[in-house]
């Protein structure tokens, strides 16, 4: 699994944790919905401003988003 997979796939697990949706969250982060469909996809090779922008958005540190233990275990 490519890194840009896994972090899509903690960023959702994330979201999912504080039930949140995609919308909601790229309001929080004053991005577009399509954008974070797409981050939480792995189809995009995301800034680490963007990255800094979900986190706090998640309110969790930036170093939670690459920590293993994501939604398949990895």
């Amino acid at each position: 699994m490519k890194i840009e997979e896994k972090l899509g796939l903690k960023i959702k697990q994330l979201r999912n944790e504080i039930g949140i949706s995609q919308e909601e969250l790229a309001y929080r982060c004053d991005l577009h919905r399509t954008y974070i469909s797409s981050v939480e996809l792995g189809k995009r090779n995301i800034s680490i401003r963007n990255i800094e922008k979900i986190a706090l958005a998640l309110n969790v540190e930036i170093i939670e988003l690459f920590k293993k233990g994501t939604i398949d275990g990895n």
